[in-house]
Order: C-alpha cells, then sequence, then structure tokens
C-alpha cells in the first residue's frame, strides 16, 4: 500500500539523464528544496547522484537523493510509494519505461514523461488505462516540446474562437515559422529503436500512420487527416512547407485532446503541422531538400547497417546533446492557424525563449508536473491516460507564461 501522505511532492527519475540535469537545476532554481513543494530527485547510479547534487552548490545539499532501477521492481515501489507525481526522463520509453507505468498505475502514482514514441504510449494505453482509472494514477505524456506547445497551442487558439465567434475551430494549421535548437543522443536513441521496431515488427507501420493511433476507441473522428509528408504551397501562409519531424507525435496527442477535453473541440477536427521554408524557388528547394533528407534518414535508419554506422559514427550518443550556451541561443516561434464551420478565421502564435528539445522542454517538464502536484486536485481529476490540454489547460498557461519563458498570443 502507498502512505497516504508521501514524503515527497515530486521526484525526478533519471535525473542524472541530459535533460535530467538541465530539468533538476531548472527546478532547483524554481523551487527551494526546503519550500512548499518537496521534491527530490533519482535514479539507478548513486554516484552519478551524487555527483549531481554536488554540482548544485549550498542550494543543493537538502536535496534527497533515491537509488531505483528500472530493471528492480521493488525499488520502483519505493520510489512511487515516496511521492505524489514522477516526472520520467529515462528513454527510449519503449526500451525502459513500461515498469515506472506499471507501478504508478498500480499504487495510483501521478506521473508525467516527455515521450514522444506514439507506439509506445499505443501499447500502454491498453495495458494500463482501465487500471489507472480505478486506482486513481493520472499518466500525462509528452510533456516537453513534443507535444506541449502544440496540444496547448491547439487548446489555447479553440478558447478563444469559442469566445470570439461562439464555435470552436473544426480545422487547425500549425506551422513552425522559426526554430533553432540540436537533437542530443537521448532522442536519436529513441527515433532509431521506433526504426529497429518497425523494420523488426510491419504492423507497427499501420499503427504509427493512423492519425487516431491513441484516440480513445469511441472517438468517433472519421476525418481523413494530411500527414504533411510531401513539400507543397500554403496559400494561408504564403509559403511553401516542408515535413515537421515532431509532427508523427505532435498530432496524435492532440487528436486524442479533442475527445477528452471538456466539450472537445470538433467530431470532424482537422489538424496537421508542417515547416514554413519561404516562397519562391528557394523555398520550394528547401521544401524538397527537408524532405529528402528526413526521408533519407528514416530508410538509412530502417536498415541495420547503415543504422549501425550512423550510431557509431555519426549521431550523437545518449547522454550528450547541447552546450548550456546553444540551449540559451535556441527558440522556436510556431504559428496557428485555425477556421470554424461557419468560416470565421482566427490565428495564435506560440513561442519559447531557449532550445526546444531541452532547455524549454526542461522548463515545460518542470512546471507540468509541479501543475498536476498542485493545481488539479485528485478530487476534480480522476485517474487515467490525459494530455496536457485535458487535463491542464489554462492553468498550465499561465505557469508557462509566467515561469517557463513561453507565449500564447493571438495575432491579427
Amino acid at each position: 500500500m502507498k502512505d497516504t501522505h508521501p514524503k515527497f511532492d515530486i521526484v525526478i527519475f533519471g535525473a542524472t539523464s541530459f535533460v535530467g540535469q538541465i530539468l533538476t537545476r531548472y527546478m532547483l532554481a524554481q523551487f527551494p528544496i526546503e519550500g512548499e513543494l518537496k521534491w527530490a530527485i533519482a535514479g539507478r547510479s548513486q554516484n552519478k547522484l551524487n555527483e549531481l547534487k554536488q554540482s548544485l552548490g549550498i542550494a543543493g545539499e537538502p536535496l534527497d537523493i533515491l537509488v531505483a532501477d528500472s530493471a528492480d521492481e521493488n525499488s520502483l515501489h519505493e520510489l512511487c510509494s515516496a511521492t505524489r507525481v514522477v516526472i520520467s526522463t529515462v528513454g527510449p520509453y519503449a526500451l525502459y519505461g513500461e515498469p515506472l507505468v506499471k507501478t504508478c498505475v498500480a499504487l495510483g502514482t501521478d506521473y508525467c514523461d516527455l515521450t514522444g514514441e506514439v507506439q509506445w504510449i499505443a501499447k500502454m494505453l491498453e495495458g494500463y488505462e482501465d487500471q489507472a482509472k480505478t486506482t486513481g494514477a493520472r499518466i500525462v505524456n509528452s510533456c516537453g516540446f513534443d507535444s506541449l506547445p502544440s496540444d496547448l497551442g491547439v487548446y489555447f487558439l479553440q478558447q478563444h474562437a469559442k469566445q470570439k465567434f461562439g464555435e470552436p475551430c473544426s480545422s487547425i494549421k500549425m506551422r513552425v515559422k522559426k526554430m533553432k535548437g540540436a537533437a542530443s543522443g537521448g532522442t536519436v536513441a529513441s527515433m532509431t529503436n521506433i526504426f529497429k521496431e518497425v523494420a523488426s515488427n510491419p504492423a507497427l507501420r499501420k499503427l504509427l500512420a493512423n492519425p487516431y493511433a491513441i484516440c480513445p476507441p469511441d472517438h468517433g473522428n472519421k476525418v481523413r487527416q494530411d500527414n504533411m509528408n510531401r513539400p507543397q504551397y500554403d496559400n494561408d501562409f504564403n509559403s511553401w512547407l516542408a515535413p515537421f519531424v515532431m509532427a508523427v507525435i505532435n498530432t496524435r496527442i492532440v487528436h486524442r485532446s479533442n475527445a477528452l477535453v471538456e466539450g472537445g473541440y470538433s467530431p470532424h477536427f482537422e489538424y496537421n503541422e508542417a515547416m514554413l521554408t519561404g516562397k519562391g524557388l528557394m523555398g520550394g528547394g528547401l521544401a524538397a531538400g527537408v524532405g529528402f533528407g528526413l526521408g533519407g534518414f528514416a530508410m538509412a535508419a530502417v536498415i541495420p547497417p547503415t543504422r549501425w554506422a550512423m550510431e557509431k559514427f555519426i549521431l550523437p550518443k545518449p547522454g550528450e546533446g547541447p552546450s548550456q550556451d546553444a540551449q540559451e541561443k535556441g527558440f522556436y516561434d510556431l504559428r496557428f492557424y485555425g477556421t470554424t464551420d461557419s468560416g470565421q478565421e482566427i490565428r495564435c502564435k506560440v513561442t519559447g525563449d531557449q532550445d526546444p528539445g531541452y532547455g524549454s522542454t526542461a522548463k515545460m517538464l518542470g512546471q507540468a508536473a509541479a501543475c498536476l502536484a498542485q493545481d488539479i486536485s485528485k478530487e476534480n481529476t480522476p485517474g487515467g491516460f490525459w494530455t496536457p490540454a485535458s487535463i491542464f489547460g489554462n492553468q498550465l498557461i499561465t505557469r508557462l507564461e509566467n515561469h517557463a519563458g513561453l507565449t500564447f498570443e493571438i495575432i491579427d
């Protein structure tokens, strides 16, 4: 049985990972260890956890350390019994994530992560959603750059559409206007693992191609969605478009939100994402180049010899990532364009002030966990698998604007 009054509000599991270290330092800056929010760090290596704690200086001296391993169910049980919310940064989640989710669900412990692995979320839904509804565990996947800005950006636009027009948007496009950031070894490892799974299990291709792969069975939306996997021109943005690598997870989360948010968006909701590459021949050429590059990477990652060569000589290793300076110089600017059934139009933008995948992701993940611990009561929000928009809504938008360097703004 879990303690009804656990010692901690939040425990960061995988605190010594690349994102975990950034997150730990952000949490220390936002939430003093002996303050109102009680938090701790956890991982499988006592030595690495000690090194991380020592690197925090005097402010980190009171920080508690918990040792737990994904391969040791007893240690996970102790971890999840000691806290109200667990943050997991331990990926690839398809390889290491299930034991923690299983334990959180069994004990009724809340959980959030930054996974972008659709096939793994689908597996967790199938295996644990019904039990989570019984035990009261709130499981919230994809609380980093994938897919929080997309999911909350759509939610934000829909709220304003309802206020302004009295009806929601039945179609929304998200376009990446500008973005600067680098990939870490952890992200690359998750992506290449997906290609490994597809190569060994062709049935996964169908699941990954299904825009409603993680929607509830009774979601009812049968609209054919555009997966934006080829260069094309968008008259609404007056620009050529290139495929956006994060769309495969972001669109699935947004469609699940359509089924879960109070009142929903639309029973025939359309949503897609792409990158703006500019006008004219240069814009068209850049769009084609991005598409060719992503296709080439996918083909190389599916074939074992070329995948091995990329992992060995080209791609960053797990634990590697952009420098602190590069994170601070990173940013993103996402634009959303929505239309209602009656033809009304509305636009908004979502911006972030650091590298999207690391500096900004850590801040988003930390605030999502704090929101889950402090703002979303068990009495009003039952257990189950939620999306960021469906469980957090405006409460997290406020936190992100005040404490995480994001902006949400309606534009003319």
